[in-house]
């Protein structure tokens, strides 16, 4: 187990968003503070998708389109099982969720997969990595605009979704046109990205910190943290366990119905059962409004936390009783 902390430093991660909801409860950035935090954060993003297109080498990409039984099965995961899932979880409100929270948990299930937790465990689990770096990548790319169609059609009450031509063009200057950018300059880029990997990482978790920073100063500017109870954000971790659960059981059973290769299977394992912070946190200050948006992400951040711990015991497990796949 220490193997894998030391790989996929979840501990680490895991201290670090406690100590910035603690800085934001403490020290929430106001005024001219909040502006500039606002504009660091967007860049922040904008660089971690730009380097994300300079990952994703054509080759790799070739290989990986080939599999297009495998990106439909995980999309079908991403964009129709988990938003299923979550519309079931409405009859949790208001007995074991706020609405708040249900909100924030269906969110959770509208967005996108994680790149690069998935593809280290698909590696890690000895899976066709070229495979999970499409998928993964194209999940983001459907995602900017798939999650804020599924956000207005699935939550037209109740979190006030700010769904309309400005969102979706804020989504897309945001996430989809760096990592287009990314791909054009992949030639220049990809040599430095590839020669400096903890880069990426520092960026993809340094992008998280600030969104969860700021989305809580703005919170703690609506005072709306006095009105969670403590059992309350439990019965959401508990809740996103169960969620989890579940996807990666029907993920085992949809692999082996439609026959998946050992790799396949790997792939649509974790690319389908995961949720992206780097990706839904940016949406969600986008989607919803600023006094809200701080609850209505916990559930992400805990789902993201869980998610973590179960797959990295799974992946290293799959990964010490497999012999080598190819990554093609």
């Amino acid at each position: 187990m220490k193997a894998v902390l030391s790989r996929i430093p979840v501990d680490t991660f895991l201290l670090l968003l406690v100590g910035v909801v603690v800085l934001a409860s403490l020290v929430p950035a106001r005024g001219s503070a909040a502006d500039v935090l606002s504009v660091a954060t967007k860049i922040v993003i904008a660089l971690l998708f730009l380097l994300y297109g300079a990952r994703l080498s054509p080759q790799q990409a070739w290989h990986g389109v080939r599999q297009w039984k495998l990106h439909l099965l995980v999309l079908a995961t991403t964009f129709v099982a988990f938003p299923l899932l979550g519309l079931a979880a409405r009859a949790l409100v208001p007995s074991v969720l706020t609405p708040d929270l249900y909100t924030g948990l269906l969110f959770l299930c509208l967005v996108p997969s994680t790149v690069q937790s998935s593809i280290a465990f698909t590696s890690m689990a000895r899976g066709h990595v070229s495979a999970a770096i499409v998928s993964a990548s194209l999940s983001n790319i459907v995602g900017v605009f798939l999650t804020p169609l599924l956000v207005l059609v699935l939550m037209p009450l109740g979190g006030s979704p700010r769904v309309d031509g400005s969102a979706v063009l804020d989504i897309v200057l945001q996430l989809l046109a760096p990592f287009a950018l990314g791909q054009l300059l992949r030639p220049w880029l990809a040599p430095v990205v590839t020669r400096h990997a903890v880069l990426t990482k520092v960026v993809d978790r340094g992008s998280v910190l600030l969104v969860v920073y700021a989305a809580f100063s703005a919170g703690m500017a609506e005072h709306i943290w006095s009105s969670v109870q403590p059992w309350r954000v439990a019965a959401v971790a508990a809740v996103s366990s169960v969620l989890l659960a579940i996807v990666l059981g029907l993920t085992r059973i949809t692999g082996r119905l439609a026959r998946l290769d050992r790799g396949d299977a790997i792939v649509l394992l974790f690319c389908g059962s995961k949720k992206s912070l780097a990706s839904g946190l940016p949406m969600a200050l986008v989607l919803f409004p600023a006094s809200s948006v701080g609850l209505i992400m916990l559930p992400l951040m805990l789902f993201h936390q869980i998610q973590l711990f179960a797959c990295a015991v799974i992946a290293t497990r799959m990964g010490r009783d497999a012999q080598p796949i190819s990554s093609g």
